[in-house]
């Protein structure tokens, strides 16, 4: 397989984290209607099985968290058993919390970094074998957030800048064996983690400070369009929206920038201010801000998670 030979995902085995809702969920029904065998991998064991019954035969659920090594080594398992091979995986799942560093409670900021940092390199060891095996593709999920560092966002920031790090050595690490890797680059994306970040009270204060284009969060199908193209061309990068490429280019420009914008903003004193913790805090342990948006139902049965072992559907 040569670098510019298109990655025909029908047939091929796709394993995903993150699976249960937004940019995971979609993703798989997206790489499943082009033929692939999916392999649904998360938290939320009722909405992966759900999935996986929707989608059918060719999709397969564990339920496992990222920040346990074991759980995803025996998803992998489940997926060689269920369907021979896994040709890509994305490591898609993430959170985010919002908070100043210097009063958000400690769990919060530690739980960023073991998600969507560690819980990627995780995911990248545990599929790894696989990958190379397949000559395939392994996508890690980071965030324009890599780039552009914003306030009450820095344990966001810090895990999604070192995702891209991380990629960047890995890909050159692997080019030998034919294998392929990939970073994704996104700005807002209209998610659940996206509104209820948008719905926390610090987040409106601080919104006056950005441009509409990137404050508006984008839909979520341009996301999934881009991750399509991605794994089809097996890319070393791709984002979305079509803004976060130049953002990226510019990025010696865009951090100054940033910083002058949110100084200069009137909102930052009043955002920094509602940031710090409240009794009535709805950012979720295990699913940070997003529990905002997606229910108290959810909320409940998400605290019922217990992430000791990936559990096949």
């Amino acid at each position: 397989m040569t670098l510019r030979s298109r990655f025909e995902v029908a047939g091929r085995t796709v394993f995903i984290t993150g699976a249960a809702r937004g940019i995971g969920a979609a993703t798989a029904r997206r790489l499943h209607d082009r033929g692939a065998n999916v392999s649904l991998v998360g938290l939320e064991p009722e909405k992966l099985a759900a999935l996986a019954e929707q989608l059918g035969p060719r999709a397969a659920w564990f339920e496992a968290d990222v920040t346990d090594y074991d759980a995803l080594v025996a998803a992998v398992d489940g997926t060689l058993a269920r369907f021979g091979a896994i040709d890509a995986a994305i490591a898609n799942a993430g959170l985010q919390f919002m908070g100043r560093m210097a009063t958000m409670p400690r769990e919060q900021f530690e739980r960023t970094i073991e998600v969507n940092l560690l819980g990627v390199w995780r995911t990248d060891r545990a599929v790894l074998d696989e990958i190379v095996r397949s000559r395939g593709y392994l996508l890690n999920v980071s965030s324009l957030a890599a780039a552009s560092h914003t306030p009450l966002m820095g344990a966001y920031a810090a895990s999604k800048a070192g995702v891209e790090a991380m990629t960047d050595a890995l890909r050159v690490e692997l080019a030998p064996s034919g294998a392929r890797v990939g970073c994704a680059y996104f700005g807002f994306i209209d998610t659940d983690l996206v509104r209820g970040s948008f719905a926390h009270p610090s987040t409106q204060a601080l919104t006056s400070s950005l441009p509409a284009f990137v404050s508006t969060p984008a839909p979520l199908s341009q996301a999934i369009d881009a991750i399509e193209r991605g794994v089809q061309r097996r890319s070393a990068r791709l984002w979305a929206p079509r803004y976060v490429g130049a953002a990226l280019a510019l990025r010696g420009i865009l951090q100054p920038l940033t910083e002058w914008r949110m100084k200069a903003g009137r909102g930052l004193p009043q955002a920094l201010a509602l940031a710090d913790p409240r009794p009535d805090d709805r950012q979720h342990a295990k699913l940070g801000v997003a529990v905002a948006v997606i229910g108290e139902a959810d909320a409940r049965a998400a605290d019922d998670v217990q992430a000791a072992a990936g559990r096949p559907g």
